[in-house]
């Protein structure tokens, strides 16, 4: 294992020239060079998206019992939960951790009402994943992440490497160039297994209540909290 970096000890100028040795390698060197830096000490939080996908089969290259957790919300679609037991069957090394959030739905709506995720979404994202995921980050040096620059304004800067304030880690992002064709042409050449709710024009999925499909070439993250202003559940912004 190489020189380790940490959220506290990594300096602006050191992560700048880090970043700038990853552009000249592939995504697979990216995922080596992470696990080289903190073994099992990296968690990749997923989401079991298309992108999802792919970084769990490169990952199982690099090390095929990598921890895994997937923020089980309780609110998921069918078929998100069918793909993680499909995932589990094919990469069986894998670690895979569901992680829980501190209220059952009836306790969440005992406290503040009937389907939070509507008149609060925000306050029903921090409750199921920003706080189980802060939990789960407690004391870890570095977290992977599936995110690409390509699928929103808010994602265009993202670095592979990148200074995480929320959760006082570092998060390491291996698909920032990949494109959504990119994405799926890997997922087709080896047959990999997907949600099938991607062939029912949902690009991006996540809560039940809160995804719609899209129709056209919309923003691949249109369908999440449609009916409001609300384009990210808090995960990746600072």
């Amino acid at each position: 294992m190489g020189v380790t970096f940490s959220y506290t000890t990594l300096p602006k100028e050191e992560l700048a020239e880090v970043n700038r040795q990853l552009e000249q390698k592939d995504t697979l060197d990216v995922i080596k060079w992470a696990y080289d830096q903190w073994g099992d000490e990296l968690i990749y939080a997923c989401s079991f998206g298309a992108e999802g996908m792919v970084l769990i089969d490169l990952i199982s290259k690099v090390k095929a019992d990598a921890k895994v957790i997937f923020l089980d919300t309780h609110l998921h679609f069918k078929e998100t939960y069918g793909l993680i037991e499909e995932v589990k069957q094919r990469y069986p090394l894998l670690r895979i951790e569901m992680i829980q959030p501190d209220l059952s739905l009836q306790e969440q709506e005992k406290q503040y009402g009937d389907q939070l995720w509507l008149h609060n979404p925000d306050q029903c994202c921090r409750l199921r994943k920003i706080i189980p995921l802060q939990k789960a980050l407690t004391g870890v040096k570095a977290w992977m992440s599936g995110l690409r620059r390509e699928q929103s304004p808010t994602r265009a800067h993202v670095q592979f490497v990148n200074l995480d304030h929320k959760f006082q880690s570092i998060k390491v992002c291996p698909l920032i160039h990949w494109t959504w064709e990119e994405v799926w042409l890997y997922i087709k050449s080896f047959n990999l297994p997907y949600n099938p709710l991607h062939d029912q024009d949902y690009p991006s999925i996540g809560c039940e209540p809160c995804t719609l499909p899209v129709q056209g070439k919309a923003d691949s993250r249109a369908g999440r909290w449609a009916h409001s202003a609300k384009t990210e559940c808090g995960l990746h912004s600072q």
